[in-house]
């Protein structure tokens, strides 16, 4: 029973996170631009990133398909971690964390994966 409580917990701070996230993202944030400028792919994948947080925040909460959101974070965050390091700088342990609890959620949603419903 505690793991219901704490898989509801960390869908709750995902949901958060990757909502303001994306919707400072999809908005244009100076911060957001910027971060986006110093990747160099344009700002094209800025404005997909945030549709991808926004969508999976929400489908985490879809019955039947948090496996998917929770995959959709658990990769944007694994390559946000790639771009602070490679790129970025020094800043990757907040996204590091949001993939953790990813990947906990995605694991806690496991049974979905072979069609079968949590």
């Amino acid at each position: 029973m505690k793991t219901k409580y704490l898989t509801l917990a960390a869908k709750a701070l995902l949901t958060l996170a990757f909502l303001a996230a994306g919707v400072a993202k999809l908005a244009g944030a100076e911060m957001m631009v910027g971060t986006f400028d110093a990747i160099g792919w344009g700002q094209w994948f800025r404005y997909v990133t945030g549709a991808i947080e926004v969508s999976a925040a929400i489908v985490l909460w879809v019955p039947g398909k948090q496996v998917i959101g929770a995959a959709l974070l658990l990769a944007t965050m694994i390559c946000a971690v790639g771009f602070h390091v490679l790129v970025l700088g020094p800043s990757a342990l907040p996204a590091a964390v949001l993939g953790v609890l990813a990947a906990f959620v995605l694991y806690r949603h496991r049974d979905q994966i072979s069609g079968q419903s949590s």
